[in-house]
């Protein structure tokens, strides 16, 4: 995989030749030699650079343009670093299923490479009895979607685990958790 970031090549001076020969080339210069690759990842953020190592490691030559200075530097170094458990998402839909699946194969990378990360659970709360059939559904979506271990617990439970808390009822997703964003992105480059 090579990353080539805006001081070395710029987005607009780089032309894709032709689909089928997959080469490309800087336009207006004389005598740069044309390369041929077989994928080019547009954005080296954490989402470019993984793709990229994935193509990387089935075999294929990748290039990655990133129009930043270094890798990461845009959104992905922007980020609140949560890793989600699936319970916003519609039932039955891909970023459901995406966010559940992606969820444990994260963790397992991480775990892996040493990336540190912490699951360490999340409460959505109620601070009014008004508010308890919307934890109620969340939850029960939340479920549909295979979220595992998400629990009811009541306001005072709550409360013993973040004692500045004021709520009636919280809903407790165990799995949700948190990275360090720019050791994930280092380890994929």
């Amino acid at each position: 995989m090579r990353l080539v970031f805006r001081k070395t090549l710029k987005l607009k001076d780089i032309s894709l030749t032709s689909s089928k020969s997959k080469e490309f080339c800087t336009r207006n210069y004389e005598g740069v030699p044309k390369e041929t690759v077989d994928c080019v990842v547009i954005g080296a953020g954490v989402v470019g650079i993984a793709v990229a190592r994935e193509l990387a490691l089935k075999g294929r030559d990748v290039l990655v343009i990133e129009s930043g200075s270094t890798f990461g530097t845009g959104t992905s170094s922007r980020n609140s670093e949560v890793i989600h458990a699936g319970i916003y998402y519609p039932r039955n839909s891909l970023k459901a299923d995406f966010c559940v699946r992606g969820r444990k194969l994260l963790y397992n990378y991480c775990a892996d490479r040493e990336v540190p990360y912490k699951q360490i659970g999340k409460l959505i709360v109620a601070t009014r009895t008004s508010e308890i059939p919307k934890l109620v559904d969340l939850q029960n979506r939340g479920t549909e979607n295979g979220v595992e271990g998400l629990r009811m617990i009541e306001g005072i439970e709550a409360m013993q685990i973040e004692p500045e808390l004021q709520c009636v009822k919280a809903l407790l997703s165990p799995v949700s958790g948190i990275v360090d964003s720019h050791s994930l992105m280092l380890s994929l480059v």
